[in-house]
């Protein structure tokens, strides 16, 4: 049962939906909140929207999908400035709210549109559009939006139907920042780098357990990235947390899983996304993302309103503040350009310290299921619980990176596609015009490289482990040389960086060069292990030694005619080695 205050809210909201519609209203709004419109709606109310606040709004077609429909945007401004270039001359800070990146998740479109509507109107957040632009995508997964039908989330209530969670290609785009396949991501990342968002908000519905709070407010820089940015993130997070609590919901600052799969007593912990996700991405290019996740056993009309209230707050306080963060990110743009040779933390875990909370549950059982086999909880709506539950929220770096000096150096076989990933991240290169002879460089050779047993989005992961030294390597024109000294620096790193988690050899864009391409035939290994070990008797005690110490290596006929195919000329000294190079000396 959902608390009387949501349904006197879904009351009002569907009393009003009675009445005489407002212009420029939503299937939704009409609806009495029950329901969501088709992708054509988004299409005539961004030019409706326009046509009715001339030189305050534009709708601005970014993109097209896979199934030619068009990616829109609402840009939404009272100073005049509705292109980047106006923007960037009234030097205004930029607000990029986007919904729909998964479609079934939708509140985001129908929420957008109510608080737009009555921002411009002057019903909310009086003044806000002056300070700053506001740029509106209402569904992000356009295609994923017209994959229309009931039960598209089985675990979520209402709309009465909804998009799908993936494109029209299976890609899910809350999983694409960094790789940037998809033909959207590709448009989102165009956008970004044109407008420059000092916030990305990314609109979202979360399932999972049945517990009284309704929304998930997370944000970073928090816990990692700039350390003056982190203290802004910190402000709006907890800022926007108690607009919304004094509006009535309840709110909580962390992502509401459970550590163990449904097992409420097991508690939380707290983290920092990787870059494939909309909240670990804007972090490395010096600006602040924020995650909603409204809680999916809400009802529609419930989750509209939280999220339509932060949209207003989001706008109230960066209208407020957005002057004074911006100038923040810009000194951490500044401030990532100096990090080469520097220490770069490339990722985060949480503390083993765990600190108890109050969370507001529902009272639960936890029992044998006949249809499992195993342990299920069930949760009783009628009876609100207070849990106190554990949280790691302690956030420490884990995986550290001494940055190189002056940057890397991508050869000119790989140049092509890397200079239009780089493009697409707002990262700059320049192109060598001349080789570079036994230049002083680091490679990085891997000791292992571990395939996935099964490909994520398109890609086979690889995983590996070794480590940078130093070498004396030709470099051809053609190159590209990707210095540290910019803003993005924490990106290149990010992506160039062979063990950082959404790094393009760990999801796969290099896994030709962790393949064995030549062998030696075992009748050649054996003459050559015999012509080695007649010349080195120092061979043949290492050989010896080898197979008294290692039972797989001792049984293995392939192995042990490989010890010394590796010790033959022939052997391909590129196997296994990353071919993009550290320097420490721009070229």
């Amino acid at each position: 049962m959902f608390k009387l205050s949501t349904l006197l809210a879904a009351s009002l909201l569907a009393a009003s939906a009675l009445a005489a519609p407002p212009p420029l209203s939503t299937v939704s709004e009409r609806s009495g909140f029950l329901k969501t419109g088709r992708y054509d709606e988004v299409q005539a109310l961004c030019r409706d929207f326009e046509k009715r606040y001339p030189g305050r709004v534009r709708c601005w077609e970014f993109g097209r999908t896979p199934q030619g429909r068009p990616m829109l945007a609402l840009v939404a401004s009272d100073s005049g400035a509705l292109t980047p270039a106006e923007a960037r001359k009234r030097k205004l800070p930029v607000s990029l709210i986007q919904g729909g990146i998964h479609a079934g998740e939708i509140d985001g479109k129908d929420a957008g549109f109510l608080a737009l509507r009555q921002v411009l109107d002057g019903q909310a957040a009086p003044g806000a559009l002056k300070g700053q632009v506001l740029v509106f995508v209402p569904v992000f997964n356009v295609d994923g939006h017209e994959r229309f039908a009931a039960w598209n989330r089985p675990n979520q209530r209402g709309p009465e139907q909804m998009g799908w969670r993936t494109t029209a290609q299976n890609y899910n785009l809350n999983r694409d920042y960094v790789k940037a396949d998809a033909p959207e991501m590709q448009a989102m990342l165009r956008l970004i780098d044109l407008w420059d968002p000092l916030v990305l908000v990314d609109l979202h519905v979360t399932d999972g357990a049945k517990f009284e709070h309704d929304v998930a407010v997370q944000v970073e820089p928090v816990h990692a990235g700039d350390e003056a940015l982190r203290a802004v993130g910190r402000a709006w997070r907890d800022g926007v947390a108690a607009d919304i609590a004094r509006q009535g919901s309840l709110p909580v600052v962390f992502y509401p899983s459970f550590n163990e799969d449904d097992n409420p007593a097991s508690g939380f912990t707290d983290g920092v996304s990787t870059p494939r996700f909309s909240t670990g991405y804007p972090l490395l290019r010096n600006r602040l993302a924020m995650l909603v996740e409204t809680h999916s056993w809400k009802d529609y009309p419930h989750r509209v309103r939280v999220t339509r209230n932060i949209v207003v707050s989001v706008l109230e306080r960066v209208g407020a503040s957005g002057a004074a963060w911006q100038k923040v990110a810009k000194d951490a743009d500044a401030r990532a350009s100096q990090l080469g040779g520097q220490s770069v933390a490339l990722t985060w875990k949480a503390s083993p310290k765990a600190r108890e909370i109050e969370f507001r549950g529902y009272a639960y059982t936890r029992t044998p299921s006949e249809i499992s086999g195993g342990l299920m909880t069930r949760y009783d709506e009628t009876r609100p619980e207070l849990w106190k539950l554990p949280l790691r929220d302690e956030i420490l770096p884990d995986l550290q990176i001494t940055a190189p000096k002056a940057g890397y150096l991508v050869p000119a076989e790989h140049a092509a596609w890397m200079a239009d990933k780089l493009k697409l991240h707002g990262i700059s290169y320049r192109v060598l015009k001349a080789p570079l002879v036994k230049a002083a460089v680091e490679t990085f050779r891997a000791s292992s490289a571990k395939r996935g047993m099964q490909s994520v989005e398109n890609h086979q992961r690889l995983d590996l482990q070794g480590q940078w030294s130093a070498e004396a390597r030709d470099v051809p024109a053609g190159s590209l040389f990707v210095p540290m000294a910019q803003p993005g620096a924490r990106l290149v790193m990010s992506v160039l960086e062979p063990l950082a988690p959404d790094s393009y050899v760990a999801w796969g864009f290099f896994n030709n060069h962790f393949e064995r391409k030549e062998y030696m035939e075992g009748y050649v290994a054996e003459e050559v292990a015999r012509e080695q070990l007649a010349a080195d008797p120092g061979l043949r005690a290492a050989f010896d030694k080898r197979i008294a110490e290692d039972a797989a290596f001792a049984k293995s006929p392939a192995q042990r005619l490989d010890f010394f195919a590796r010790r033959h000329s022939s052997w391909d000294e590129r196997f296994n080695l990353y071919p993009v190079l550290r320097t420490d000396v721009a070229p």
